[in-house]
């Protein structure tokens, strides 16, 4: 038979080959652009499991119930490197009488959750990597600050931990509200830590979105320090409308927008540095129990859970500026030993003042500064600043110490100190006991003068993370108190 020269003959394996090359090409940018976390989670519950770079927290992770957004569904393959999927595209040949026949091609669609949980499985994996390194200078490059030095759990992995924020921490703050009650808070006042951060929130030059839809983390942006000033009933010991405020603000917010449904709150925060910002939260269950709570009151022993919540700082700033307030004497020119002043406030001071007022030149405690004296200087006189508790767990007494770099002594019940998860607060703090109260000068004079040193060092080391800036400056209060939220949105997962 004659055979037409100008048609190929018949090669299945040239046309098989023609065939699987583009489906290569396909899957490899597919795995580049594409990956998404692992899902570990049943729909019906919360699972927790070790995250493993910072102290004694664990990965928990959240099922989305809503429809997936896919066309074809896809195979994906989990590589054993923090969960990390990649996406295999599956061509399958069918057969009939041993013929070949077409090959068909499945491809997975994506949903913007799992686009933005496979950004951060990548943060995860980068901040995991740095962990692993043990050295106590980070080897990062930054213009402004390394990390470095015994007052870090893991300087290098808090150090691309921050890297990681800078880069990738988006925050849409909810607009709805009315201020002074939503949108505003005290910048001058043992309060200021919340008015600060709220309005440093409003302004929108840090990590705030305008798009809901590529946020990690929601705010909800109200004040329990004005809803008491305008809610609270004086002498009436009831809440009941700073509560109702909270639920119905909770109600108006899932109503309107998919996102608390979504994570039952879960990948939301609230900031309150009023003592009753604990309270407030509990007339909205999913708030309490779910929501990460940033709380100057953060007492384990009512419901402060480090897991999820984050401690924030409680800074008494009377005139809204800090001339005056950093910086103190050197250790050789700091000739009292420990220093206290402050009105009777609950059952600590109570057994401090009963204890020590008046009673050693070494242990100076008052309850109110004799006259011609400055409390601040003071501070800067002392090597060691008490720090009790009052009615509750905060006392603006820590960051005081911070400032004047006094080594401050925490005298407390239950209290889970800022930065807890980044710093090592036994390498720059002292802490006692209540029941330890009486021995305290026992306690200090056994701390030998080189230890001492090494202490004062650290204070003045953390404490460009304590100072308020304005406007915020890199590695200062409010960009840690940001990197202590994405700690805990980064130490959750969510999916569809």
């Amino acid at each position: 038979m004659e055979t037409n020269m100008w048609l190929p003959k018949k090669q299945p394996s040239n046309l098989i080959f023609i065939f699987l090359t583009p489906l290569v090409l396909i899957s490899v940018v597919a795995c580049i652009v594409l990956q998404a976390p692992e899902l570990i989670s049943s729909p019906s519950s919360l699972s927790w499991k070790s995250f493993g770079f910072f102290k004694s927290y664990s990965l928990i992770s959240f099922k989305v119930n809503r429809n997936r957004i896919f066309n074809l569904v896809g195979q994906v393959e989990t590589s054993p490197n923090e969960g990390l999927l990649h996406q295999k595209l599956v061509a399958n040949e069918r057969t009939d009488n041993n013929q070949s026949s077409p090959f068909e091609v499945v491809i997975k669609k994506y949903s913007r959750v799992e686009r933005l949980e496979a950004i951060l499985a990548k943060a995860r994996s980068s901040i995991q990597e740095a962990a692993r390194n043990k050295s106590s200078i980070s080897n990062h490059r930054d213009p402004d600050y390394v990390p470095q030095g015994a007052v870090y759990r893991n300087a290098n992995a808090f150090h691309r931990s921050y890297l990681e924020m800078e880069k990738l921490f988006k925050i849409y703050v909810y607009e709805e509200g009315e201020p002074p009650i939503f949108h505003d808070g005290p910048c001058r006042s043992i309060y200021s830590t919340e008015g600060r951060l709220i309005n440093e929130l409003e302004r929108g030059n840090f990590y705030r979105t305008k798009n809901p839809d590529e946020a990690l983390v929601y705010f909800l942006p109200f004040s329990v320090v004005v809803m008491v000033k305008y809610l609270y009933e004086p002498g009436s010991h009831n809440m009941h409308a700073i509560g109702r405020t909270v639920a119905d603000y909770i109600d108006t917010v899932s109503g309107k927008y998919p996102f608390w449904n979504r994570t039952l709150g879960a990948d939301h925060f609230m900031l309150s540095c009023h003592d009753w910002g604990p309270r407030s939260t509990s007339y909205v269950p999913q708030l309490y129990n779910n929501s990460i709570r940033v709380l100057c009151n953060a007492n384990t022993s009512e419901g402060f859970n480090p897991l999820k919540d984050v401690s924030l700082p409680e800074i008494n700033l009377k005139t809204g500026e800090l001339t005056g307030l950093i910086g103190g004497s050197s250790p050789s020119e700091r000739s009292i030993l420990a220093f206290f002043a402050g009105h009777l406030h609950g059952d600590i001071r109570y057994l401090l003042l009963q204890q020590w007022k008046g009673k050693d030149q070494d242990v100076q405690v008052y309850e109110e500064v004799p006259k011609n004296v400055f409390y601040e200087s003071m501070l800067k006189k002392s090597k060691f600043c008490l720090c009790p508790s009052g009615y509750e767990v905060a006392s603006p007494r820590v960051v005081e110490a911070i400032y004047a770099e006094c080594v401050p002594v925490l005298i407390s019940d239950g209290y889970v100190p800022p930065m807890s998860d980044v710093l090592i607060w036994e390498t720059f703090s002292v802490f006692v006991e209540v029941k330890d109260i009486p021995n305290i000068k026992k306690i200090l004079m056994g701390i030998s003068q080189e230890q001492y040193l090494r202490m004062y060092e650290r204070v003045k080391q953390v404490q460009r993370h304590f100072v308020i800036n304005g406007p915020p400056k890199r590695f200062d209060l409010f960009h840690m108190m940001i990197h202590s939220i994405w700690l805990r949105r980064l130490n959750m997962r969510i999916h569809d």
